[in-house]
């Protein structure tokens, strides 16, 4: 394993996942957080952001584990790799989490749907990016 390499693209995944989740749930969701049918479900917006130290852990956590899973199927396929990959974890943390969710809260519809479409975009994000950015080290020359 080419450590330089993976810890860079963790740091940028996880940057990026940070990103990506504020322009997700602080632009594009915001307005559909603020109907009253979701409002009664979450905290109150204070206490979520007080706790917001929580969700930055366990998103290294997360981003450290994507990266490390990515570089252990490595197969040096290029960009292609990250979107397969990203699409698969995609499916396994988007899909499974959206889902359950609805299951278990009284959401409308269209919002587990849209964490689950823009979960896949953003795994598929993550997943180019650390195509792009990890590449093991190169054969010594002999």
């Amino acid at each position: 394993m080419n450590k330089k390499k993976f810890y860079l693209a963790f740091i940028i995944v996880f940057i990026l996942l940070e990103a990506t989740n504020y322009l997700i749930h602080e632009v594009i969701l915001s307005s559909t957080y603020m109907s009253e049918a979701v409002k009664a479900v979450f905290r109150p917006r204070d206490e979520m952001m007080s706790m917001m130290w929580i969700l930055w852990v366990t998103d290294l956590f997360w981003a450290f584990f994507f990266v490390f899973f990515f570089v252990k199927g490595y197969e040096n396929k290029g960009i292609m790799e990250g979107v397969r990959f990203g699409f698969y974890i995609g499916l396994f943390v988007s899909l499974v989490f959206s889902y359950q969710m609805y299951a278990l809260l009284p959401l409308p519809y269209s919002l587990p749907l849209q964490w689950f479409i823009y979960g896949m975009i953003q795994c598929i994000i993550l997943g180019v990016t650390a195509a792009a950015l990890y590449k093991p080290k190169e054969a010594a020359i002999t």
